[in-house]
């Protein structure tokens, strides 16, 4: 059996610890909610933009149209956040957890590193709650979902490129 360092472990239990039930969710938390997305940038992934880069507010989080492109594993587009069906709608409130603090989905895919949920672990379980609140308070946009590609030539939409400098 292989040994894990603990700072893999940790997130993946933070993740799977039940939540209280968010079906009443005050305004106060979808406002905390509101701000945190804020601070955390949300929008800066989430957001789609027009075709001179502008992010367009009017969308809300309902998936990034310029994706990022991560050497050696490919090139991923942000997905929508809004309850929709082709966003949040199917999760529950532990799916949403476990992927804001472990970076992990329902169905096992783990996110692309461009998404920091290691820095996301840390948030206390109200502030995930309040993370949850929001986003289910926004406006379900239904978005096409860019999936992963490998290559430059495959891809659908924009995207930013890492580059390394020549030694």
């Amino acid at each position: 059996m292989t040994k894990r360092p603990h700072h893999i472990l940790l997130p993946l239990l933070l993740g799977a610890l039940p939540l209280p039930a968010l079906a009443d969710a005050s305004a106060g938390a979808i406002e905390r909610g509101a701000y945190l997305a804020q601070i955390m940038d949300c929008a800066g992934c989430h957001m789609p933009r027009g075709a001179d880069g502008a992010p367009m507010p009017e969308l809300g989080l309902s998936g990034g149209s310029v994706g990022f492109e991560i050497p050696g594993l490919g090139i991923f587009w942000p997905p929508n956040l809004t309850p929709a069906v082709t966003g949040l709608g199917g999760w529950s409130d532990e799916e949403i957890a476990a992927a804001i603090r472990t970076g992990v989905t329902p169905d096992g895919r783990i996110l692309a590193p461009a998404m920091p949920w290691a820095a996301y672990a840390a948030l206390s379980d109200d502030d995930v709650i309040a993370m949850i609140a929001y986003l289910r308070a926004l406006s379900p946009l239904e978005t096409p979902r860019l999936g992963p590609v490998a290559t430059a030539e495959a891809a659908p939409a924009p995207f930013y490129r890492v580059t390394f400098p020549a030694p």
